[in-house]
């Protein structure tokens, strides 16, 4: 496994102390997985037994860039995926999964699709969302687990999107045996992510998604139908922002040992 920022937007990859590949004290549960940080990219050769493997940079437009690469090691690789409101989760948790196979779980997709084909577990949280409350921890974890031990993501490995978000979501998923190899924690300074919230744009008519500065309108006729969600304001993304601190600490409490920080500075 390599993790690499990326020149391109100048982030600092920075592994915890007990991460690191040169400590004696590395909890590398698989001794086939690898960890390596570099200041700038070049690409890099890995061997690993008799396999010897090459890389290269993942494309990013907007995100901060990063690479990982899977090892040949004997189980499937196993991810899970952090990352503010605007981080460019969503492009980096598709880059990965289209370039390592891995099966990418979305609890909030997740939960969609469960009420959609009225299982067990979707009818039960049916009836907490139309009575308009949370649905209970247990029944997104008893669903989170049924996903994770399905065969395609047993086979292929999985890839987990923002889930678990709470301390006792994440010791739930330990109780059932399931503990991720790579906690991936996207760190991007306040001030870029109110930035990038706040200048986003919703063409309502093709549903395309623009950026008043990273990603203009093509032209003034686009430009005067473009919408701002209501929540795309700079002060209730610092709350949201402020929420997602405070499930990121508590779950980082249970990941900290296996948990890869890239950085991107204001």
């Amino acid at each position: 496994m390599l993790i690499m920022g990326s020149t391109s937007f100048s982030p600092s990859l920075s592994l915890s102390p007990s991460l690191s590949p040169h400590s004696s004290k590395f909890p590398n549960p698989n001794p086939n997985l690898f960890l390596r940080s570099h200041s700038s990219f070049t690409p890099l050769t890995l061997r690993s037994n008799q396999t010897r493997y090459r890389f290269k940079k993942l494309p990013s437009s907007n995100a901060p860039n990063f690479l990982v690469a899977a090892s040949g090691k004997a189980e499937p690789l196993k991810v899970i995926i952090s990352g503010a409101p605007a981080s460019g989760k969503g492009t980096q948790c598709e880059l990965i999964t289209q370039k390592y196979g891995l099966v990418h779980i979305a609890a909030g997709d997740l939960l969609r699709a469960e009420v959609a084909a009225a299982s067990e577990n979707g009818k039960l949280a049916k009836e907490y969302m139309e009575k308009g409350e949370l649905v209970p921890n247990e029944i997104v974890v008893m669903m989170v687990k049924e996903r994770l031990l399905q065969p395609d993501s047993q086979q292929r490995g999985w890839l987990l999107d923002g889930y678990p978000r709470s301390s006792s979501q994440a010791a739930a998923l330990e109780d059932y045996g399931i503990r991720p190899d790579l906690f991936i924690l996207l760190d991007v300074s306040e001030d870029i992510l109110v930035e990038r919230v706040v200048g986003r744009r919703l063409d309502p008519l093709t549903g395309k998604i623009y950026h008043l500065k990273y990603s203009p309108p093509e032209n003034d006729e686009i430009a005067s139908r473009l919408t701002q969600r209501f929540d795309d304001t700079e002060e209730k993304v610092k709350l949201r922002l402020r929420t997602h601190h405070q499930n990121v600490d508590a779950v980082l409490s249970v990941y900290k040992d296996i948990t890869v920080k890239v950085s991107k500075g204001s």
